[in-house]
């Protein structure tokens, strides 16, 4: 990867393009994943920043990532707002990624809410992340209300399912200037790939890393895949035909040489 190539969120700069949801790792397996994937943000629920208890997720993770935590569990731009200050509180600092669900069956994010409580955050100073449905009505309202970024989802969280909002996803990378970053759903490196030669400015993933047979292992994977297709959307994808081929090498006029 070039070293200066690099994306900011509330004037904070980022060489990473993974970033790590640990919300179902075992506490012991955080850091290994951080070491093996060189993420700079990860996700912290605010219920595993116990202070004072035995198992602290704070102490797992080193000094120089930037803790995210998130609004999860919050049904309303109410409780969403009341969760980022109490983080803000505890020492979190001031990024925070909005998650508004009250849909028990879907676990689909309420774009409306989310508005709502980006607003009223940004304007508190917090670095608001906000993770919505893929729309691009919602996401110009999101820019407008203050957010750092746009987290569209790939597919429902923790379904593994990948991009199936593909399509919706791409709208906002080429018309929203904030970074999209594609979160919950991806389920395969190969899948980070592909949204990183999307354009996507970054991934984060959880239960494709979490659910793994070695979950270092295969955060590293993810590390390397987002790599990969970050390199190849800065290339330059190349071209794709609609009909036909086109021959790799110019085998008919060697021939023809050969022949004469």
């Amino acid at each position: 990867m070039h070293t200066n190539d690099t994306f900011t969120l509330g004037g904070h700069e980022f060489s990473s393009r993974f970033i790590l949801g640990s919300g179902k790792f075992s506490l012991d397996l955080v850091k290994a994943c951080i070491e093996k994937a060189d993420a700079q943000i990860i996700t912290l629920a605010l219920r595993r920043a116990n202070e004072g208890g035995v198992a602290n997720i704070l102490d797992y993770i080193p000094d120089n990532v930037t803790l995210l935590p998130n609004t999860s569990g919050a049904r309303t731009a109410e409780e969403a707002v009341r969760i980022a200050r109490l983080s803000r509180e505890i020492g979190c600092g001031d990024f925070v990624k909005i998650e508004v669900v009250h849909d028990s069956k879907y676990l689909l994010p309420d774009n409306y809410e989310t508005i709502k409580a980006t607003e009223i955050l940004a304007k508190e100073g917090f670095v608001v992340m906000p993770y919505m449905y893929p729309d691009l009505n919602a996401a110009r309202a999101l820019k407008d209300a203050g957010a750092a970024c746009i987290m569209p989802l790939g597919a429902p969280i923790g379904s593994n399912k990948g991009l199936c909002t593909k399509d919706f996803i791409q709208i906002l990378i080429d018309e929203i200037d904030l970074p999209i970053i594609v979160d919950a759903g991806i389920g395969r490196p190969s899948q980070a790939c592909e949204a990183m030669e999307m354009g996507a400015s970054a991934v984060m993933a959880n239960t494709a890393v979490a659910t793994a047979g070695d979950v270092a292992l295969m955060a590293e994977a993810f590390k390397k895949a987002i790599e990969a297709g970050r390199s190849a959307y800065l290339a330059g994808l190349g071209r794709t035909l609609e009909r036909g081929a086109s021959a790799s090498s110019p085998l008919t006029g060697f021939l023809q040489e050969q022949e004469a």
